[in-house]
């Protein structure tokens, strides 16, 4: 990957699917009418690129007059030669089983305890209307952000399955339904109660869904023989194709035949009925405790622990009913916190907007949380189907009133929107339908995207101008966010996680213990964008990165040179821009969220662009610009290496060294950056260039100690990754391969492989309380694993007591208890650098112990003052082994090279530094055995 592009992807996040504003279009169009298809129209082509590329179309069935009952599943199917053959080669395919209904990422909870996972085919959100026709488009990874419920099965025959009783001498639990439940109840957590979950049998159709929540209103006699009532409805999908639903109608849930331990089946009744066919079925599960009649199970002992569990878990609130709605509930959170802290970036009809979600019905608020998180952009009305939302119709016309969503009816004018995006609607048969119908028909198309191609094609040269009508008689009104919507929650998504990392999801992982963030205070005294216009500014900085990356994926170097100049023109007048709307100095870490600091990014990526292509009077003109404009950043360190070796490329090696000469004293330029140019002036500045030699000579030149050992490859392809027969006859790489050598001839060490991992993970634990200390605005928002600041110098010039205080109880001796604290405090708590699962609590407290306190001191300073510059580029194996029973130890490190592989800047700058630091570093070189060995 070209250098800077990994942080511009990062930068960019989520992207967005409306063509680029008229002015960036212009600025980005190409002169030539030729260029100009690509440009101007093309740029807006370019900026959907993402939505076309990631928006899949439904898998619905087209709607026809005539329809006919499949002799396989029953579904009813048009009556069309084409389509009932299609049907039955994918249903003789898949089986008798139908596909999940509303199995959407709502349906399974995050919880470690569930047993259930969802796998890459179920998390699709397929709406299943009356005949169970339309499926629905695929979810995206924001479906996340909603409550679950859990799919626990029903019989399709349980009608009539008798209880089993105590069989097999396994502990009988039996159910008996008497109280009705609200129908709107959602499921929560049914595990607990079920241990050993259920599966379809005899049943054509897939598993509807059970929720449970329990309540215990007196206290349970764990002794003797008691009942514990637990509410609980059916939830998902009708509740029967063929049998119908009546009060008292006996049920029942199988249990997993596979499961020797519990083999017992649950029955009961059902004693409410839902309005509508996909309403709630409410039930409740009496759990009764009874003895087991095994003889190896007679100590009354035996089923005690059982039943403590399910009364422990009940009372404590496994079983309690999450609201139905707690994806609406964040989303009002979210509005509300932007609006509370960045009202001011905002105009009025964008204020007037989001202040009108508040007022939608709850049915409005659900509808445009669920389709905002999924891909889209169009959606079929008639296939969008969610329990809890009541009146569809209601909610669609409200969203649809106050802007929030645009409809496409045969009745609208289909002109105005992307017939592309229209076309993602269909499913392969139904565009298939549509070229049979035509004069030209393609009958060689076969996969879904060149369908759509020739769809698109005859759509454009006009063979099917009736195009639109035909689609949408397909698929009945579609329904999709609208671009001011959609734009605007962009933004407040944007302001509210301040990355394009985070998403809606992050509410629902914290709710379920997925992810936990650290505690701290969020004291804000500054505002990050001081005017409307910084925060426009940025955006359409982030717009022109995303076209960017794009263009490279598309190999369209006429844009991504448009987009280079675009960055370079706005960097030269940005500074001055900035510098007139702050009214008093900002924190200098909010630097990153600056248009020009996007800008600068975009141009690092342009400069390994042009060095690929060796253009390189390009890239020495847009380095000596981002030189010349950005003074105070960690990058000028790689932009004065690149400057430096391009113009030697150019053969000016007199203004080569004296562009490494300025990097060597800039303060800016740090670690192996630092190094690297160091060794640059060295090699440049020999008489008659220079005469004298630089004070830093014999630093550089300082030896490294090596070992060298001989391994049997298994390959020695060049560019491959080195593959050897370990001393356990094994395949290894060239650090596993090191490691065994260390644990045998080399001394006996123990060690692990983790380059720079344990550093950080034992940095983030002994400073969690420097990191995550009351300081002025470093946390903007509870979603964050890290100060803003850790990476830039006001992280220890800010906190320089609390790090010096740490550091001196370290060196008293007291790291080894400090490390055992905050690991107990924290475990699983999310913190930038720390690996909770890598590393154990015995491996860190034993490499803590073999360093030392002043080893361990001056490398925890060195990473609290610059923790950017050297957070990567350590050694690969840190080994350590104890030479007493006190305790006593040494540590070790090691940067492991296969055959051909040569020390990096940054390895070297970082071995140089361990050394002075008193650490045993040395570099350990693998090579094949020699033919005559």
């Amino acid at each position: 990957m070209l250098t800077g592009r990994e942080s511009l992807v990062r930068l960019i996040g989520r992207r967005r699917c409306s063509p680029l504003p008229a002015s960036l279009a212009v600025l980005l169009s190409s002169p030539s009418p030729a260029q100009a298809d690509d440009g101007g129209s093309g740029s807006g082509e370019a900026a959907r690129s993402a939505a076309a590329s990631s928006s899949r179309g439904s898998e619905g069935v087209s709607v026809g007059a005539e329809w006919v009952a499949c002799p396989v599943c029953g579904e009813s199917i048009r009556g069309s030669d084409y389509s009932v053959n299609t049907h039955l080669d994918i249903c003789l395919t898949r089986g008798p089983k139908r596909k999940l209904t509303q199995s959407t990422l709502l349906n399974f909870r995050f919880s470690k305890k569930i047993a259930a996972q969802p796998t890459s085919n179920s998390l699709n959100n397929e709406a299943e209307t009356e005949n169970m026709k339309q499926i629905d488009e695929d979810l995206s990874s924001d479906q996340a952000f909603f409550s679950s419920d859990i799919d626990i099965g029903s019989s399709k025959g349980s009608a009539l399955i008798p209880s089993p009783g105590c069989r097999n001498g396994s502990l009988d639990i039996s159910e008996t339904f008497h109280t009705i439940v609200p129908s709107n109840t959602v499921s929560p957590n049914v595990k607990d109660v079920i241990n050993a979950g259920a599966v379809e049998h005899c049943s054509s159709s897939m598993l509807p869904t059970v929720a449970i929540s329990g309540s215990i209103d007196t206290c349970v006699d764990m002794d003797s023989s008691t009942t514990v009532a637990v509410d609980a409805v059916i939830v998902g999908r009708r509740f029967h194709q063929n049998i119908e639903l009546r009060e008292d109608a006996g049920i029942t849930f199988l249990r997993d035949p596979r499961n020797a331990k519990d083999p017992n089946a649950i029955k009961g009744f059902v004693v409410g009925l839902p309005e509508r066919q996909l309403d709630n079925v409410p039930i409740q599960i009496s759990i009764q405790k009874c003895k087991t009649g095994n003889q190896r199970n007679d100590d009354p002992k035996y089923g005690q622990p059982l039943w403590e569990n399910f009364i422990r878990a009940v009372r404590s609130g496994n079983f309690q009913r999450p609201s139905s709605a707690i994806y609406q509930t964040n989303f009002n959170l979210m509005i509300a916190n932007v609006m509370a802290n960045h009202t001011h970036v905002f105009s009025d009809k964008e204020k007037s907007l989001l202040g009108s979600f508040k007022s939608l019905s709850d049915d409005g608020q659900r509808l445009f949380v669920r389709i905002y998180t999924r891909k889209g952009p169009w959606f079929r009305k008639r296939s969008i189907s969610y329990h809890e939302i009541s009146d569809l119709e209601h909610a669609v016309m409200e969203l649809k009133l106050a802007g929030y969503i645009d409809m496409l009816s045969c009745t609208d004018d289909p002109s105005e929107y992307d017939m592309k995006e229209i076309l993602d609607v269909l499913s392969a048969p139904e565009m298939k339908e549509i070229l049979k119908q035509l004069p030209k028909d393609s009958t060689s198309c076969t996969r879904r995207h060149e369908l759509l191609s020739t769809l698109l094609s005859f759509y454009h040269n006009g063979t099917c101008a009736t195009l639109p009508k035909r689609i949408l008689k397909l698929t009945g009104a579609c329904i999709r966010i609208s671009k001011i919507a959609d734009e605007l929650l962009w933004r407040v998504q944007r302001l509210f996680f301040l990355n394009g990392d985070q998403d809606l999801s992050s509410f629902l992982l914290v709710e379920f213990g997925v992810v936990k963030f650290p505690d701290y205070a969020c004291s804000v005294s500054h505002r990050i964008f001081q005017e409307r216009s910084d925060l426009l500014e940025y955006e359409e900085a982030i717009r022109v990165a995303q076209v960017m990356d794009e263009s490279i994926v598309n190999s369209n170097m006429e844009f991504v040179t448009r987009c280079i100049d675009l960055s370079e023109s706005r960097l030269c007048t940005m500074p001055e821009q900035e510098n007139g709307t702050s009214s008093e100095p900002l924190p200098s870490f909010f630097s990153r969220f600056s248009a020009s600091w996007v800008y600068s990014k975009i141009l690092t990526l342009g400069v390994s662009v042009y060095e690929r292509d060796r253009r390189y009077e390009d890239a020495i003109r847009i380095l000596k610009r981002l030189l010349s404009k950005v003074a105070c950043d960690r990058r000028r360190g790689y932009w004065s290496l690149r400057l430096s070796v391009d113009l030697e490329h150019m053969g000016r090696p007199n203004e080569s060294l004296s562009i490494a000469e300025e990097g060597v004293i800039d303060p800016w330029v740090r670690a192996g950056s630092k190094f690297a140019l160091q060794r640059r002036v060295l090699r440049l500045s020999k008489p008659p260039r220079r005469w004298k030699v630089p004070s830093y000579a014999d630093y550089v030149k300082r030896n490294i100690k090596e070992v060298n050992i001989e391994g049997r490859p298994l390959n020695c392809e060049t560019g491959a990754k080195n593959v050897f027969y370990g001393y356990d006859g094994e395949l290894c790489g060239v650090e596993q391969l090191a490691l065994q050598y260390y644990a045998d001839e080399g001394g006996g060490w123990q060690g692990t492989h983790s380059e720079g991992g344990i550093w950080m993970t034992i940095f983030g634990l002994l400073m969690w309380d420097v990191m995550f200390s009351d300081m002025q605005d470093v946390f903007q928002s509870k979603f964050q694993t890290a100060p803003l600041d850790l990476e830039t110098d006001d992280f220890y010039k800010s906190r320089k007591d609390l790090v010096e205080s740490q550091l001196k109880k370290i060196q008293d001796g007291m790291a080894e208890e400090m490390l055992i604290s905050s690991w107990e405090l924290h475990q699983g708590t999310s913190c930038q650098g720390v690996n909770w699962g890598r590393h154990s609590l015995t491996d860190l407290r034993a490499v803590v112990a073999c360093i030392g306190g002043r080893r361990l001191v001056s490398l925890l300073r060195h990473l609290a003052m610059d923790y950017r510059s050297w957070s990567s580029g350590m050694p690969d194996l840190l080994l350590w082994h104890f030479l007493d029973e006190r305790g006593v130890g040494e540590a070790k490190l090691v940067e492991v090279k296969g055959p051909g592989d040569q020390l990096s800047e940054q390895q070297r700058a970082w071995i140089l530094v361990l050394m002075d630091f008193g650490f045993d570093v040395e570099v350990c070189k693998v090579s094949p055995v020699s033919k005559r060995r």
